[in-house]
Protein backbone atom coordinates (compact mmCIF):
# COMPACT_ATOMS: atom_id res chain seq x y z
CA UNK A 1 0.00 0.00 0.00
CA UNK A 2 1.53 3.57 -1.09
CA UNK A 3 0.19 6.76 0.02
CA UNK A 4 2.18 10.38 0.75
CA UNK A 5 0.77 13.55 1.10
CA UNK A 6 -0.87 15.81 -1.45
CA UNK A 7 -2.02 19.37 -1.48
CA UNK A 8 -4.98 21.56 -3.43
CA UNK A 9 -5.61 21.85 -5.90
CA UNK A 10 -3.86 18.83 -7.68
CA UNK A 11 -3.71 20.04 -11.17
CA UNK A 12 -2.98 24.17 -11.79
CA UNK A 13 -5.07 24.41 -14.95
CA UNK A 14 -8.42 25.07 -15.91
CA UNK A 15 -10.44 22.07 -14.92
CA UNK A 16 -13.73 22.34 -14.41
CA UNK A 17 -16.92 19.66 -13.60
CA UNK A 18 -14.30 16.93 -13.12
CA UNK A 19 -15.51 13.46 -13.33
CA UNK A 20 -12.58 10.17 -12.71
CA UNK A 21 -12.79 7.05 -13.70
CA UNK A 22 -11.03 4.56 -12.72
CA UNK A 23 -10.24 1.76 -15.75
CA UNK A 24 -7.30 -0.31 -17.00
CA UNK A 25 -5.38 0.00 -13.71
CA UNK A 26 -5.46 3.95 -14.02
CA UNK A 27 -7.33 7.37 -13.11
CA UNK A 28 -8.85 8.88 -16.00
CA UNK A 29 -10.31 12.57 -15.73
CA UNK A 30 -12.62 14.56 -17.77
CA UNK A 31 -13.07 17.86 -17.65
CA UNK A 32 -14.62 20.89 -19.12
CA UNK A 33 -11.66 23.33 -20.36
CA UNK A 34 -12.05 27.06 -19.68
CA UNK A 35 -12.47 29.82 -22.84
CA UNK A 36 -14.88 32.14 -24.26
CA UNK A 37 -15.50 31.60 -27.89
CA UNK A 38 -15.31 27.38 -26.93
CA UNK A 39 -14.72 24.99 -24.50
CA UNK A 40 -13.65 21.44 -25.56
CA UNK A 41 -13.62 18.77 -23.03
CA UNK A 42 -10.47 18.11 -21.89
CA UNK A 43 -8.03 15.20 -19.89
CA UNK A 44 -6.17 14.38 -17.40
CA UNK A 45 -4.31 10.66 -16.46
CA UNK A 46 -3.01 9.70 -12.81
CA UNK A 47 -1.40 6.76 -10.83
CA UNK A 48 -2.10 8.07 -7.63
CA UNK A 49 -5.33 10.80 -7.55
CA UNK A 50 -2.54 13.15 -7.15
CA UNK A 51 0.13 13.66 -9.67
CA UNK A 52 -1.48 14.05 -12.83
CA UNK A 53 -0.61 14.64 -16.62
CA UNK A 54 -2.88 15.31 -20.02
CA UNK A 55 -3.77 13.32 -22.44
CA UNK A 56 -6.11 13.90 -25.51
CA UNK A 57 -8.19 15.26 -27.50
CA UNK A 58 -10.58 13.66 -25.67
CA UNK A 59 -13.35 13.98 -28.33
CA UNK A 60 -12.08 14.01 -31.64
CA UNK A 61 -12.96 17.21 -33.53
CA UNK A 62 -14.09 15.69 -36.72
CA UNK A 63 -16.98 14.35 -35.28
CA UNK A 64 -18.42 17.16 -32.88
CA UNK A 65 -21.23 18.74 -33.88
CA UNK A 66 -21.30 22.04 -35.80
CA UNK A 67 -22.46 25.47 -34.50
CA UNK A 68 -21.99 23.86 -31.27
CA UNK A 69 -18.81 24.74 -29.66
CA UNK A 70 -19.16 24.94 -26.04
CA UNK A 71 -18.85 21.11 -24.79
CA UNK A 72 -19.60 20.84 -20.93
CA UNK A 73 -19.25 18.01 -18.28
CA UNK A 74 -18.27 15.10 -19.42
CA UNK A 75 -18.87 11.95 -17.74
CA UNK A 76 -17.66 8.18 -18.98
CA UNK A 77 -19.51 5.12 -18.97
CA UNK A 78 -17.63 1.38 -19.27
CA UNK A 79 -19.73 -1.28 -21.47
CA UNK A 80 -19.21 -4.04 -22.59
CA UNK A 81 -17.66 -2.50 -26.08
CA UNK A 82 -15.47 -0.06 -24.83
CA UNK A 83 -16.48 3.01 -22.96
CA UNK A 84 -18.99 5.95 -23.88
CA UNK A 85 -18.42 9.71 -23.10
CA UNK A 86 -21.52 12.01 -22.36
CA UNK A 87 -21.91 15.73 -22.81
CA UNK A 88 -23.44 18.71 -23.74
CA UNK A 89 -22.88 20.81 -26.05
CA UNK A 90 -24.94 24.09 -27.40
CA UNK A 91 -23.64 27.99 -28.10
CA UNK A 92 -22.79 29.33 -24.36
CA UNK A 93 -25.47 29.01 -22.35
CA UNK A 94 -28.11 28.32 -25.59
CA UNK A 95 -29.27 25.02 -27.19
CA UNK A 96 -27.23 22.55 -24.75
CA UNK A 97 -28.51 18.46 -25.58
CA UNK A 98 -26.82 15.72 -24.48
CA UNK A 99 -24.67 13.88 -26.72
CA UNK A 100 -22.78 10.48 -26.62
CA UNK A 101 -19.19 9.64 -28.16
CA UNK A 102 -17.62 5.95 -27.75
CA UNK A 103 -14.09 5.15 -27.68
CA UNK A 104 -12.38 0.98 -27.19
CA UNK A 105 -10.03 2.84 -24.47
CA UNK A 106 -10.93 4.95 -21.72
CA UNK A 107 -8.63 7.76 -23.23
CA UNK A 108 -10.02 8.30 -26.14
CA UNK A 109 -10.51 9.99 -28.50
CA UNK A 110 -14.00 9.65 -28.63
CA UNK A 111 -15.75 9.61 -31.92
CA UNK A 112 -19.37 11.59 -31.06
CA UNK A 113 -22.20 9.34 -32.69
CA UNK A 114 -24.03 12.36 -34.01
CA UNK A 115 -27.06 11.24 -31.71
CA UNK A 116 -28.42 13.68 -29.23
CA UNK A 117 -30.30 11.80 -26.16
CA UNK A 118 -32.37 14.60 -25.18
CA UNK A 119 -33.33 16.29 -28.65
CA UNK A 120 -37.05 17.51 -26.70
CA UNK A 121 -35.62 19.24 -24.25
CA UNK A 122 -34.54 23.30 -25.06
CA UNK A 123 -31.85 22.96 -22.42
CA UNK A 124 -30.05 19.62 -20.84
CA UNK A 125 -26.56 19.53 -19.59
CA UNK A 126 -24.62 17.82 -16.83
CA UNK A 127 -25.05 14.23 -17.82
CA UNK A 128 -24.04 11.44 -14.72
CA UNK A 129 -24.63 7.62 -16.39
CA UNK A 130 -24.87 5.41 -13.62
CA UNK A 131 -26.09 1.71 -12.70
CA UNK A 132 -28.39 0.62 -9.90
CA UNK A 133 -27.30 -2.74 -8.07
CA UNK A 134 -28.89 -5.20 -10.70
CA UNK A 135 -27.03 -3.27 -13.19
CA UNK A 136 -29.67 -1.36 -14.76
CA UNK A 137 -28.48 1.93 -16.66
CA UNK A 138 -29.87 5.24 -15.87
CA UNK A 139 -28.80 8.77 -16.82
CA UNK A 140 -28.97 11.65 -14.20
CA UNK A 141 -29.18 15.25 -16.41
CA UNK A 142 -30.26 18.53 -15.88
CA UNK A 143 -33.20 20.53 -17.60
CA UNK A 144 -34.91 24.07 -17.31
CA UNK A 145 -38.72 23.85 -15.70
CA UNK A 146 -40.72 26.87 -15.05
CA UNK A 147 -42.96 25.96 -12.64
CA UNK A 148 -42.85 25.11 -8.89
CA UNK A 149 -42.34 27.65 -6.28
CA UNK A 150 -38.91 28.44 -7.47
CA UNK A 151 -38.60 28.13 -11.29
CA UNK A 152 -34.76 27.23 -12.85
CA UNK A 153 -32.58 24.12 -13.40
CA UNK A 154 -33.45 21.05 -11.77
CA UNK A 155 -32.25 17.40 -11.30
CA UNK A 156 -34.17 14.60 -13.39
CA UNK A 157 -33.33 10.86 -13.90
CA UNK A 158 -34.76 8.45 -16.70
CA UNK A 159 -33.59 4.96 -17.72
CA UNK A 160 -31.61 3.92 -20.67
CA UNK A 161 -32.59 0.97 -23.10
CA UNK A 162 -29.21 1.12 -23.81
CA UNK A 163 -25.95 3.31 -23.62
CA UNK A 164 -27.44 5.84 -26.18
CA UNK A 165 -31.19 5.66 -26.02
CA UNK A 166 -33.16 6.87 -23.37
CA UNK A 167 -36.87 5.60 -22.56
CA UNK A 168 -37.99 9.10 -22.35
CA UNK A 169 -39.54 9.38 -19.38
CA UNK A 170 -37.60 11.38 -17.05
CA UNK A 171 -38.47 11.95 -13.06
CA UNK A 172 -37.92 14.45 -10.78
CA UNK A 173 -34.46 14.33 -8.64
CA UNK A 174 -33.65 17.49 -7.19
CA UNK A 175 -35.50 20.86 -7.32
CA UNK A 176 -34.44 23.65 -5.48
CA UNK A 177 -35.71 24.64 -1.65
CA UNK A 178 -34.07 27.30 -0.38
CA UNK A 179 -32.51 30.01 -1.37
CA UNK A 180 -29.06 29.18 -1.17
CA UNK A 181 -29.85 27.66 -4.46
CA UNK A 182 -30.84 30.78 -6.10
CA UNK A 183 -28.51 31.31 -9.48
CA UNK A 184 -29.88 35.24 -10.46
CA UNK A 185 -32.79 37.15 -9.40
CA UNK A 186 -34.35 38.85 -12.40
CA UNK A 187 -33.24 36.70 -14.72
CA UNK A 188 -34.27 36.88 -18.31
CA UNK A 189 -35.29 33.34 -19.58
CA UNK A 190 -37.62 32.10 -21.99
CA UNK A 191 -39.37 35.24 -23.44
CA UNK A 192 -39.94 36.26 -19.57
CA UNK A 193 -38.26 37.31 -16.27
CA UNK A 194 -37.85 34.93 -13.27
CA UNK A 195 -35.57 34.70 -10.11
CA UNK A 196 -33.72 31.79 -11.29
CA UNK A 197 -32.64 28.82 -9.04
CA UNK A 198 -29.82 26.32 -9.83
CA UNK A 199 -29.58 22.99 -8.99
CA UNK A 200 -26.96 20.53 -11.55
CA UNK A 201 -24.08 18.57 -11.46
CA UNK A 202 -25.48 14.87 -10.21
CA UNK A 203 -23.46 12.24 -9.07
CA UNK A 204 -24.87 8.99 -7.42
CA UNK A 205 -23.30 6.18 -5.51
CA UNK A 206 -24.98 3.62 -3.46
CA UNK A 207 -24.12 3.14 0.40
CA UNK A 208 -25.53 0.80 2.89
CA UNK A 209 -28.39 0.25 0.83
CA UNK A 210 -29.66 3.50 -0.65
CA UNK A 211 -29.11 5.82 -3.05
CA UNK A 212 -27.25 9.26 -2.48
CA UNK A 213 -27.40 11.72 -5.28
CA UNK A 214 -24.56 14.16 -4.69
CA UNK A 215 -25.76 17.63 -6.51
CA UNK A 216 -24.86 21.52 -7.03
CA UNK A 217 -26.77 24.66 -6.15
CA UNK A 218 -26.71 27.99 -6.34
CA UNK A 219 -24.59 30.44 -8.63
CA UNK A 220 -21.22 28.52 -10.52
CA UNK A 221 -19.43 32.06 -9.74
CA UNK A 222 -19.95 32.99 -6.24
CA UNK A 223 -19.84 31.88 -2.77
CA UNK A 224 -23.32 30.27 -2.44
CA UNK A 225 -22.12 27.70 -4.86
CA UNK A 226 -21.84 24.23 -3.17
CA UNK A 227 -22.22 20.60 -2.80
CA UNK A 228 -25.94 18.68 -0.98
CA UNK A 229 -27.13 15.52 -1.16
CA UNK A 230 -30.14 13.64 -1.68
CA UNK A 231 -31.23 10.26 -1.00
CA UNK A 232 -33.76 7.05 -2.24
CA UNK A 233 -34.44 3.69 -1.95
CA UNK A 234 -34.23 3.01 -5.67
CA UNK A 235 -33.08 5.84 -8.82
CA UNK A 236 -36.21 6.47 -9.79
CA UNK A 237 -36.99 7.99 -6.45
CA UNK A 238 -38.73 9.37 -4.30
CA UNK A 239 -35.57 11.28 -3.80
CA UNK A 240 -35.85 12.85 -0.41
CA UNK A 241 -32.95 16.02 1.43
CA UNK A 242 -32.42 15.69 4.97
CA UNK A 243 -33.11 18.97 6.85
CA UNK A 244 -30.11 21.17 7.78
CA UNK A 245 -28.04 23.95 7.45
CA UNK A 246 -27.11 23.63 3.20
CA UNK A 247 -25.10 23.35 0.94
CA UNK A 248 -23.98 19.99 3.39
CA UNK A 249 -21.49 17.79 1.69
CA UNK A 250 -19.36 21.11 0.87
CA UNK A 251 -19.31 24.86 0.83
CA UNK A 252 -16.78 28.04 0.09
CA UNK A 253 -13.85 28.19 1.87
CA UNK A 254 -11.49 31.33 1.97
CA UNK A 255 -9.05 29.71 -0.39
CA UNK A 256 -11.67 27.28 -2.41
CA UNK A 257 -14.80 29.93 -3.13
CA UNK A 258 -17.86 28.01 -5.09
CA UNK A 259 -16.72 24.09 -4.46
CA UNK A 260 -18.71 22.16 -6.73
CA UNK A 261 -19.85 19.69 -9.46
CA UNK A 262 -18.42 17.16 -7.92
CA UNK A 263 -17.90 12.90 -8.05
CA UNK A 264 -16.56 9.69 -6.38
CA UNK A 265 -13.88 7.80 -6.17
CA UNK A 266 -12.97 4.99 -3.95
CA UNK A 267 -9.39 3.84 -2.54
CA UNK A 268 -8.16 0.78 -1.84
CA UNK A 269 -8.57 1.15 1.68
CA UNK A 270 -12.23 1.87 0.94
CA UNK A 271 -11.59 5.61 1.82
CA UNK A 272 -14.44 7.56 -0.29
CA UNK A 273 -12.78 10.98 -2.11
CA UNK A 274 -14.55 14.02 -3.43
CA UNK A 275 -13.50 15.09 -6.58
CA UNK A 276 -14.43 18.65 -6.92
CA UNK A 277 -13.52 21.88 -8.59
CA UNK A 278 -13.29 24.82 -6.82
CA UNK A 279 -11.96 28.83 -7.56
CA UNK A 280 -8.67 29.97 -7.22
CA UNK A 281 -8.64 33.15 -4.36
CA UNK A 282 -8.54 35.56 -7.29
CA UNK A 283 -11.02 34.00 -9.51
CA UNK A 284 -9.20 33.10 -12.40
CA UNK A 285 -9.75 29.97 -13.23
CA UNK A 286 -12.00 26.31 -11.47
CA UNK A 287 -9.34 23.78 -10.60
CA UNK A 288 -9.66 20.20 -9.76
CA UNK A 289 -9.59 19.23 -6.08
CA UNK A 290 -9.89 16.24 -3.95
CA UNK A 291 -10.38 15.80 -0.73
CA UNK A 292 -12.35 12.81 1.99
CA UNK A 293 -15.98 11.86 2.12
CA UNK A 294 -17.05 10.31 5.06
CA UNK A 295 -20.53 8.69 5.48
CA UNK A 296 -22.43 9.90 8.37
CA UNK A 297 -25.87 9.26 9.92
CA UNK A 298 -27.01 12.49 7.61
CA UNK A 299 -25.53 11.60 4.35
CA UNK A 300 -21.86 12.06 3.48
CA UNK A 301 -20.25 15.12 4.57
CA UNK A 302 -16.48 15.79 3.09
CA UNK A 303 -13.41 16.90 5.05
CA UNK A 304 -12.68 20.12 3.06
CA UNK A 305 -12.05 22.50 1.05
CA UNK A 306 -8.75 21.35 2.36
CA UNK A 307 -5.74 24.02 0.61
CA UNK A 308 -2.68 22.63 3.17
CA UNK A 309 -0.76 19.33 2.94
CA UNK A 310 -2.87 16.14 3.81
CA UNK A 311 -2.57 12.26 3.25
CA UNK A 312 -2.99 10.97 0.08
CA UNK A 313 -5.26 7.96 -1.11
CA UNK A 314 -3.91 4.55 -0.21
CA UNK A 315 -3.40 2.69 -3.52
CA UNK A 316 -2.06 -0.78 -4.07
CA UNK A 317 1.04 -1.08 -6.04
Amino acid sequence: MTSGTYRNPVWDGYFADPFVLRAEGRFWAFGTGGGEESQDVVGLVSDDLVTWTPHGPVIDPATTPEGKPHHWAPEVLATDDGYVLYYSAGLRDQGHRIRAAVSATPGGPYRDTGLELTPDEPFAIDPHPCRDADGNLYLFYCVDRLTGPRVGTVIVVDRMLTPTRLAGDPQPVVAATGEWQLYLAGRAMYEATYDWYTCEGAFTVRRDGRYWCLYSGGNWQQQNYGVSAASAPAMLGPWTEEPGELPSVVRSAPDAVGPGHASVVTDDDGQDWLVYHAWDPEGVARRMHIDPLDWTPAGPVCRGPSTGPRQAPALLQ
